[in-house]
């Protein structure tokens, strides 16, 4: 097993009625920028709880932050939390909404131009450099709510560009299941696949002795596979919606990736098809991951075989189940509404491969994956494969 650290400071406050206990999270006296996105927390009545949890708060709201969160309207939230002296940030909303306040947290005290975070990928480690935040999660997926890192668009640009650092955990997650209920089916079925990906590309890698990260990371795949089309279709069942969001958050925690070797190119991959298309997230990933397995077939034959025969019980050579295992992932994909061609989404695609591969190449990208064995050349076969 690999030598690692893990810290993961967030309080985790999991449950139904819990955003009552906003009023206890939040620091008392502080000044608080309650931030979302399209609105949709007025019609299922989260905004009207959290408003009467924060009684005793100040409170300044500042909306509008896209899926895939826009540096630009970002930066028009930077100057309400100057201009306001704001002490607290609290993101009520999916994963786009956390990432979109983790940007805010490190940008309004970050010296220098804030769109370097993003273009350098600057680690932020110093609390005091930072706005302390929290989160009311609305959309169980990305599992932003319990980690550091953090996804943002430069829309002048069409870059989606990941970045993190140890000062950017929430201080706190209220995670409620039963706000589910209200959730559009579309988003459902993408948070599952979302999740999915998520453990794939940390398990997805080649056999190591990290035994208990395995087993851990098959017990989410597994019950992401027999929860996932539940939930879809009865979100208000409580039992489906718990294991769904924990799962959700378990996925991307940090804790299945320690000691392991991890894979994260499907997804560096996936956001230059939503930064150029405006894809969701997970429908990238579905889109990406199978033929990336293709493409890197011999290096990764061994781990899909063990996939293969413990997560869907498949019998045969472990070239045969290698395959099948694939071709399994796709099923499930299709099972939970994904479709997983590029031109299922646009006819405009017969420049993507030899756009994204200019980029990579551009940002010095020459060797991605757990070897970093996915060469530009290996990149621009999977997404012609993906067309």
């Amino acid at each position: 097993m690999l030598n690692f650290q893990y810290y993961n400071p967030t309080n985790y406050v999991f449950g139904k009625g819990q955003i009552e206990q906003l009023g206890k999270l939040v620091p008392e006296g502080a000044k608080v920028l309650l931030a979302y996105g399209g609105g949709s927390i007025f019609k299922n009545g989260i905004h009207q709880q959290v408003v009467e949890a924060l009684k005793g708060h100040e409170i300044v709201e500042f909306g509008g932050i896209e899926p895939n969160p826009h540096y630009e309207t970002l930066m028009k939230a930077v100057e309400v939390i100057k201009e306001q002296q704001i002490d607290f940030i609290l993101a009520v909303g999916g994963g786009s909404v956390i990432d979109g306040v983790k940007f805010l947290s490190g940008a309004v005290k970050f010296e220098g131009d804030p769109s370097e975070i993003l273009k350098k990928r600057i680690l932020l480690t110093d609390l005091s450099k930072i706005i302390p935040f929290g989160t009311v999660l609305t959309l169980p997926a990305t599992g932003s709510e319990m980690n550091s890192g953090a996804v943002v668009t430069i829309k002048s640009t069409q870059e989606k560009l990941a970045f993190g650092g140890s000062a950017l955990f929430p201080k706190f997650s209220i995670c409620d299941p039963t706000v589910i209920q209200s959730l559009p089916k579309r988003q459902l079925e993408n948070g599952v696949v979302d999740a999915f990906t998520h453990v794939l590309e940390q398990y997805l890698t080649y056999p190591h002795e990290g035994y208990l990260q395995d087993r851990i990371a098959e017990g989410i795949l597994q019950t992401l596979i027999e929860v996932g089309p539940k939930v879809v279709a009865d979100p208000t069942d409580y039992a489906l919606a718990s294991n769904f969001m924990w799962s959700c958050t378990m996925a991307l925690n940090g804790l299945i990736q320690k000691g392991v070797p991890n894979d994260w190119a499907t997804h560096m991959i996936g956001h230059e098809l939503t930064a150029m298309y405006d894809i969701d997230h997970a429908r990238t990933l579905a889109i990406i991951g199978p033929n990336l397995y293709k493409v890197m077939f011999d290096t990764k034959k061994q781990k899909l075989a063990q996939y293969g025969k413990r997560i869907f019980n498949l019998e045969g050579t472990e070239e045969e189940i290698a395959h099948e295992a694939i071709t399994k992932t796709i099923e499930f994909f299709h099972t939970m509404g994904m479709d997983t061609k590029l031109s299922d989404y646009t006819k405009e695609y017969s420049n993507t491969a030899d756009f994204i591969a200019n980029r990579f190449a551009e940002r010095g990208w020459k060797g991605l994956g757990e070897r970093q064995n996915i060469t530009i050349e290996k990149v621009k076969e999977i997404v012609e494969m993906s067309y």
